[in-house]
C-alpha cells in the first residue's frame, strides 16, 4: 500500500508517509481476516477506503455487519456491489455506538477510524480484551485521545494528527495457552516466561481444574502435569471469560483427559471442524449443536490429519505430540501464520517435529 517495512531482530519499522492507495488489495484480504482493521486505520486517515470481504480461518461465517454499521453511523457512505466495500465520506463524524456484540475487531476498526474524527465517539459493550487496551495505550502513546479501554465503555476524542512512536508489543496470552497445553497434554514440566497472568486467569483456572499445578509469579507461569489429567467443562465467552482462541488447543488435550469433557463453543460456529482430524487419531468425541462431548482414552494414535484453521491445526499438532506413532498434519501454513517458530520451540522442550515439502 505504499508503506516502507524494515524488519530487523524482533523488531518491525514501519514508514507510511508516502501512503498513496486507499484499497487494500484483495488477495492479502482473502487470505487473513484481520487485515479488516486496515479499513478503519485508512478510513480514518483519508476519509476513503475500498476493501473486500476478508476471508481467512474456516471457523465460521464472522460477518462485519456490525463495522459497517459502525462506519455508517460516524457519517461514512457505505457501498457494497460484488463482495467489494467502498467507504467514503467527507468527514468522519463522533458518535454514540452501541455494540451487539463485544467485537473484537468492530471495536478496534472503531477506535482507529475515531482517532482522527471530529468530536468524541464513545463505543458502549465495547470488547474488553487485553489486545483492545494494548492498541489504546499504542495510539495513546502517538498523540491519540483514548479512554476506557478494558472496560465495556470506551471514549475517543478525534485529534488532528498522529506522530510516530516505539512501542512493545503485548506478549501473546494465546500462544502461552499452547504451550501450557503442550506441556499438559505430554505429562511435562515447563516454565514460560514473558507472560502477563492476569491475561489469563480463566485458562490457568482450568489447568488447575485438570489436575495440573501451577506456579504463577508476576511474569512467568510454570505447569507441571499430572500422570492422567481430569475432564473438566468449558465454556467460551469474550473476555474475561474463557478464551475461544484456546477452545480447540483444550479440546485436542482433553481427548486423553480422564472422564467426559464439555466444551461449549459460544463465539464462532464452525470451530469443532478440527474434531473431524481428532476422530483419526481414535479420539471419542460426539458433536451436539455447539456442544461437545469428549470421553477421554488412554492413547491417541498418530494419523494423517488436515488444518483448516490457525488454532484448530496447533490442537492436531498438541494431540500429535501425545499420539503413537507418527503424526502428519497438512496444510499448515495457518499455523506458521499464527505461532513463529512453533516447531522450533517445541522441539526444544523436547518434541520430535520436522517440517516437509518446503
Amino acid at each position: 500500500m505504499g508503506c516502507k517495512i524494515r524488519k530487523d531482530s524482533g523488531k518491525i519499522e514501519i514508514n507510511s508517509k508516502n501512503i498513496r492507495k486507499t484499497e487494500i488489495p484483495e488477495h492479502l484480504m482473502r487470505q487473513m481476516r484481520s487485515t479488516v482493521v486496515l479499513a478503519g486505520a485508512i478510513l480514518g486517515r483519508f476519509k476513503k477506503v475500498t476493501f473486500s470481504y476478508p476471508g481467512g480461518c474456516e471457523i465460521g461465517s464472522r460477518p462485519i455487519d456490525l463495522h459497517l454499521a459502525a462506519f455508517r453511523k460516524m457519517g461514512v457512505q457505505v457501498e457494497e456491489n460484488a463482495g467489494f466495500i467502498k467507504c467514503s465520506c467527507d468527514k468522519i463524524m463522533a458518535a454514540d455506538i452501541n455494540l451487539d456484540f463485544p467485537s473484537v475487531g468492530a471495536t478496534e476498526n472503531i477506535i482507529l477510524a475515531a482517532t482522527l474524527a471530529e468530536g468524541t465517539t464513545v463505543i458502549n459493550n465495547a470488547a474488553m480484551e487485553p489486545e483492545i487496551v494494548d492498541l489504546a495505550n499504542c495510539l495513546n502513546r502517538m498523540g491519540a485521545k483514548v479512554q476506557g479501554a478494558g472496560t465495556n465503555i470506551i471514549k475517543i476524542t478525534g485529534v488532528k494528527k498522529l506522530k510516530g512512536t516505539g512501542y512493545k508489543v503485548m506478549p501473546d496470552r494465546i500462544e502461552a495457552g499452547t504451550f501450557l497445553c503442550a506441556t499438559a497434554i505430554t505429562g511435562g514440566k515447563v516454565k514460560i516466561n514473558n507472560v502477563i497472568p492476569e491475561h489469563m486467569v480463566p485458562v490457568i483456572h482450568k489447568l488447575q481444574e485438570t489436575g495440573c499445578k501451577m506456579k504463577v509469579e508476576k511474569n512467568y507461569i510454570e505447569i507441571e502435569a499430572p500422570k492422567k489429567l481430569k475432564a473438566i467443562e468449558i465454556k467460551t465467552m469474550p473476555y474475561p471469560g474463557f478464551p475461544t482462541d484456546l477452545q480447540q488447543i483444550f479440546g485436542s488435550m482433553l481427548t486423553i483427559a480422564k472422564g467426559t469433557s464439555i466444551i461449549v463453543e459460544n463465539i464462532f460456529e464452525n470451530r469443532f471442524k478440527y474434531i473431524s482430524e481428532l476422530l483419526r487419531m481414535g479420539a471419542k468425541i460426539t458433536i451436539e449443536g455447539k456442544t461437545a462431548i469428549i470421553t477421554g482414552k488412554r492413547k491417541l494414535t498418530g494419523a494423517t490429519l488436515k488444518g483448516s484453521d490457525l488454532r484448530g491445526g496447533a490442537g492436531l499438532i498438541i494431540a500429535g505430540l501425545a499420539a503413537k506413532g507418527i503424526t502428519r498434519i497438512e496444510n499448515i501454513e495457518y499455523v506458521l501464520r499464527g505461532y513463529e517458530n512453533f516447531d522450533d520451540k517445541l522441539n526444544m522442550l523436547g518434541a520430535n517435529i520436522k517440517r516437509v515439502g518446503e
